[in-house]
């Protein structure tokens, strides 16, 4: 029934246009008749002149039909006859088709990860017009400010209609299952105003709660309302219990709302009473974003911070000397490292579609020449070029978009897999991930790349029409020449394959020995068998000095006692993280012109650095004597040392603060080797380690070394320091190793090694695959010449490397390519290295030597198929 009326329809549609065809010519040949009857000319003989200009009308008619090509029936021909080769050829179909998916796939999935991440806007209102705004220093081109410049800042700019600040922190809260700790963002009043955010529900911040002495209030991520407050809708105007204190919640934040600075933060307060670092303009604890007015560029208003840096530099010359400022989109500074790796990714997939393409090219060749004599018999019985193409491009058109729908599945697979496999800490700081998927953009991507796969799929055979007659292939004269042609181009797809497969290895050489060097960098202490967790103090009953110093001896006990443990310490900040708190000194006796010293601080217990089995160098280590009642002291490290203390013994030596004040001085009691304390690809910093005794903190991290499982460790360390205080906060429990190993630095250059080098592996297969393809082949058309040559008494061996020769030939041309691009891909993604250069010989040796033995073993298959040729056979089919 539905063959009955498909063929009505094409019926009903083709009588009426050659109706309308009909009407139209005989309109135009009245026109004419009409014009030579004005001209004179007698009404019977104007008719059969006009007849006569237009020709033949059933000509007229087919001609017609051939340019607009409106006979349906014949796509349907070409889709049953493509249908018809796919099942004649499943082999030749499913394996293009597999490496169009391969390709198609890989690219579309590492393309939504750019679409999400770099290409979509943020979820704030007209975002582009959002910038950060960070504070820069000699040592750091983007750094965080202190609050006292950026209440300047925001009182005497003129490019910002609004300039709002941010910091992290944590309190507890409590609630009917204990006290928890809970990751917050304090932000100043008009934070959400100026991203452009309303709250879903409640209401946003009010101008008098950002000042000192205001309401405590507080506002809920979505996230915090549903898993802590059972998403109930009355919850604006309620309390919670944070750090001992009643907050009123006022509103929660829209599901949609993420911030990439902290991504982690369910609870946002106002900045309200400035703690005590933010009552100093030389502490620096806070970021700032800005929307700038309609008109001001990004330009403009660098230029209007940096002239009011050099205001205050003036005005504050002891806090502010070489403190200059730092505008940049906001977007650019929420992407941060992830660009490059990203571009990295989508560059090695590129390459990998590239090489895929080339490969199918390839395919596509070798069975163009075995259709030679189908396409020779379709000439020889009416069709034209024209009509032969369009069947070749129905053809490729239908192993893309099958191509297509197999790269799609494949693309979200990979999607669904990467974004798994990024662990929960990173993935709260990356929310472009709940973005990666299929949508607008992705899907156009992948059209895209369908329709270039089909206009390749239909180049080949199209090519090939264009050089030689179609009748050619009736005939046995027309083979050598076109087997040489096709040959050479088959080499030349083999050399680009080859070339893009040295740079995909060569890539993934050098991303797999960075990533080597970097996990097996000196860290200066060992850091095997640590277990530790985070501890926050609530300010009740921890409010005083002594009452915490109490708590870090009561801890180092309990646990020491534990069965297994080693030793204890406490550190305010983990080693191998970053470089979170610095500190500005001044050498009591040395030269000073107000210049910024700045070294990295570490407030640590007298054990730690033994519990590191940090290795001392001169002096001595903290005593538990030294607490507040005595003598200021500080450990310094080896770099340190170098950079103030060049040629002499810095033990005994006084350090302090600009302003050489008494408070600020300490002594140097000791020096030790260099501790990684920033990131893993970061270099060495000056640092100082004061002792906790004397310099407390309320949110530390307690460390034991342990001859048992730390894994293992976990849950008794715990238990212990809870069995202390149960109102602490504790958070974040695992082993030092596996901090180190899910560390940013270390996950980015996890993911870019793996899946470059996953490319790299399928690029050489790919490329050793087609060079045995076009070798074969080149063999299967010189068996007759191979034949002759063995007749007239040539040796296997000759024939050996005669194939050989070409094949290595091919293999060497395309290496020697393939290394000159690498380099300059290298050089290119050089940021992403780490210990090695670009141009690094082993692993450039190692990918050409790796390559070439391979290809010349897929050379081999068909050398030796060569020369076990039977002559007479040979001869005999030819």
């Amino acid at each position: 029934m539905r063959g009955f009326f498909r063929k009505l329809s094409i019926l009903f549609t083709r009588r009426l246009y050659r109706a309308q065809l009909e009407e139209e010519m005989a309109f135009h040949r009245e026109q004419a008749e009409r014009e030579m009857i004005a001209d004179g000319m007698l009404p019977g003989t104007a008719h059969i002149a006009a007849a006569r200009q237009f020709g033949n009308p059933t000509r007229l008619r087919e001609r017609s039909h051939e340019v607009v090509g409106f006979r349906a029936e014949s796509v349907l021909q070409d889709l049953r006859y493509a249908f018809r080769q796919i099942r004649k050829n499943p082999g030749f179909a499913l394996t293009a088709i597999f490496i169009l998916a391969l390709g198609m796939g890989v690219s579309v999935g590492i393309f939504g990860f750019v679409d999400a991440a770099l290409l979509q806007p943020l979820p704030y209102a007209d975002p582009n017009r959002l910038m950060d705004v960070a504070e820069k220093a000699h040592s750091h081109p983007r750094s965080n400010l202190s609050y006292q410049d950026f209440k300047d800042w925001a009182r005497m700019n003129r490019s910002f209609s609004s300039l709002d600040a941010y910091t992290g922190g944590g309190l507890l809260m409590r609630s009917s299952s204990g006290t928890e700790p809970v990751p917050v963002e304090r932000v100043t009043d008009g934070f959400f105003r100026t991203l452009g955010v309303r709250p879903a529900l409640g209401r946003d911040f009010r101008a008098e709660e950002g000042r000192p002495g205001g309401a405590k209030v507080v506002m809920l991520s979505y996230g915090a309302w549903i898993n802590r407050f059972g998403g109930r809708s009355n919850i604006a105007g309620t309390s919670v219990t944070l750090n001992g204190d009643n907050y009123t919640i006022v509103g929660v934040l829209p599901r949609s709302f993420s911030f990439a600075p902290r991504g982690n933060a369910e609870l946002w307060v106002p900045i309200a009473d400035p703690s005590d670092c933010e009552t100093r303009r030389s502490c620096h604890d806070l970021f700032a974003v800005g929307r700038l007015r309609d008109g001001v560029t990004p330009a403009s208003a660098l230029a209007d911070m940096q002239a009011i840096a050099k205001q205050l530099e003036r005005m504050y010359p002891g806090s502010n000397q070489g403190q200059g400022a730092s505008v940049i989109p906001f977007a650019e500074a929420v992407q941060g490292d992830i660009r490059p790796i990203l571009l990295t990714l989508l560059s090695a997939a590129a390459l990998l579609l590239l090489i895929a393409c080339l490969n199918v090219s390839s395919l596509v060749l070798v069975r163009s020449e075995s259709r030679r004599r189908e396409i020779a018999v379709r000439g020889a019985l009416g069709a034209n070029r024209t009509r032969l193409a369009r069947q070749f491009a129905t053809e490729g058109m239908l192993l893309a978009v099958v191509g297509c729908a197999a790269g799609l599945a494949e693309a979200m697979w990979l999607m669904s897999m990467l974004v798994h496999m990024v662990p929960k800490d990173t993935a709260e700081r990356l929310p472009f991930l709940a973005l990666v998927g299929l949508n607008t953009h992705t899907l156009l991507f992948a059209g895209a790349v369908a329709c270039g796969a089909a206009l390749l799929l239909a180049a080949m055979p199209t090519l090939r029409l264009s050089f030689l007659p179609i009748q050619a292939g009736l005939g046995e004269g027309g083979r050598g020449g076109a087997g040489r042609l096709w040959q050479r181009l088959g080499a030349n797809l083999v050399v680009a394959e080859l070339t893009v497969a040295v740079v995909l290895l060569s890539g993934a050489g050098l991303l797999g020995r960075s990533f080597y060097k970097l996990l097996h960098v000196d860290l200066g202490f060992d850091p095997a068998h640590l277990a530790m967790v985070n501890v926050q103090l609530p300010p009740n009953p921890y409010s005083t000095p002594q009452s915490r110093i109490d708590f870090y001896r009561e801890a180092e006990r309990r646990l020491s006692v534990l069965p297994g443990v080693q030793s204890v310490g406490i550190t305010s900040d983990l080693p191998a993280q970053c470089l979170c708190d610095t500190d500005w000194i001044r050498i009591v006796g040395k030269p000073f012109h107000g210049e910024h010293n700045e070294v990295d601080e570490r407030d640590v217990s007298p054990t730690y650095l033994a519990t590191l089995k940090a290795r001392l160098i001169r002096g001595r280590f903290f005593t538990e004597q030294e607490d507040q009642t005595k003598p200021q002291v500080i450990v310094i490290n080896e770099t340190l040392a170098r950079k103030y203390f060049p040629g002499e013994d810095p033990i005994g030596k006084k350090i302090a603060d600009g302003g050489l004040t008494p408070a600020s001085m300490r002594e140097v009691v000791g020096v030790i080797a260099d501790l990684r304390e920033g990131a893993l690809d970061e270099e060495m910093w000056p640092s100082e380690y004061f002792t906790l005794y004397q310099q407390q903190d309320s949110n530390f991290t307690v460390l034991v070394r342990t001859t048992q499982d730390e894994g293992a460790m976990l849950p008794t360390l715990q238990g212990a320091l809870r069995a202390i205080n149960p109102n602490i906060g504790l958070y974040s429990p695992q082993t030092m190793e596996g901090l180190i190993d899910s560390t940013e630095t270390a996950l980015l250059h996890r993911f870019s090694t793996w899946l470059v080098g996953g490319f790299a592996v399928v690029a050489f297969l790919l490329g050793v695959v087609g060079l045995y393809g076009v070798v074969a082949y080149s063999v299967s058309q010189r068996t007759r010449e191979i034949g002759v040559r063995m007749a007239l008494g040539a040796q296997r061996a000759t024939v050996y490397r005669m194939v050989m020769r070409q094949a290595g030939w091919l293999t060497l041309l395309g290496v020697t390519i393939g290394l000159a691009c690498a380099i300059g891909a290298s050089l290119a993604m050089r940021k992403l290295l780490f210990g090695i250069a670009a141009w690094d010989v082993p692993t450039l040796a190692a990918v050409a030597i790796a390559l070439g033995a391979a290809s010349l073993v897929a050379s081999y298959l068909p050398a030796r198929r060569a020369a076990l040729v039977n002559p007479i056979e040979a001869l005999r089919t030819e």
